[in-house]
């Protein structure tokens, strides 16, 4: 088949999609929003900055907070899916090379998990920390957990005096006439 012809199918098929699964399909939009600015902060912080914290006392590293968003990440999917599976990279691992694999893991698990979703499914109760809640919520508590992580990891790309990936396009578009501007965004 063309590309154009798939591409035609493709836009043609997403309205419906839309219209059968409303929920979920934004649901899965808000992931995949901040899937890419976890991403992109990941592999744009340098290799050294990783052990990098803005201050002393019980605050993460920049890694520490990579690996709680993997790990965290990681055992929502899992409950959301119906299994369990726990990541260990906030304690065990240091390197960025680590701790973005992990990272990576983490959001290929999840992928596949919100990729399933539709909203009957979503309305499905499952057991989440031994209390009843719906896969929708579970997977919705996921994203705004990672929005909140992305919040702190905007405090330190601030602190070292970098704009961070949800707003560096901004900078790099300074001047010219027509902008960038993703269809959903939260400026930060």
């Amino acid at each position: 088949m063309k590309p154009t012809l798939m591409f035609l199918m493709t836009i043609a098929g997403a309205p419906a999609v839309y219209a059968q699964n409303p929920l979920s399909t934004e649901l899965r939009g808000d992931y995949n929003g901040i899937k890419r600015d976890i991403t992109n902060a990941a592999d744009r912080m340098s290799d050294a900055d990783y052990d990098y914290k803005p201050s002393e006392g019980n605050t993460r590293t920049f890694g520490q907070i990579i690996g709680h968003i993997a790990d965290v990440q990681l055992a929502l999917c899992a409950m959301a899916k119906g299994e369990q599976k726990r990541g260990s990279a906030e304690q065990t691992k240091t390197s960025k090379v680590d701790l973005v694999a992990a990272l990576k893991e983490s959001f290929d698990y999840c992928d596949g998990v919100y990729n399933a979703l539709t909203d009957a499914s979503g309305a499905e109760m499952i057991k989440v920390f031994g209390r009843d809640r719906s896969r929708f919520g579970t997977l919705n508590f996921n994203v705004a957990h990672n929005n909140e992580m992305y919040g702190q990891i905007v405090v330190y790309y601030r602190a070292k005096g970098i704009s961070p990936p949800s707003t560096a396009h901004r900078q790099m578009n300074q001047g010219k006439k027509k902008q960038y501007r993703p269809a959903i965004s939260i400026q930060c």
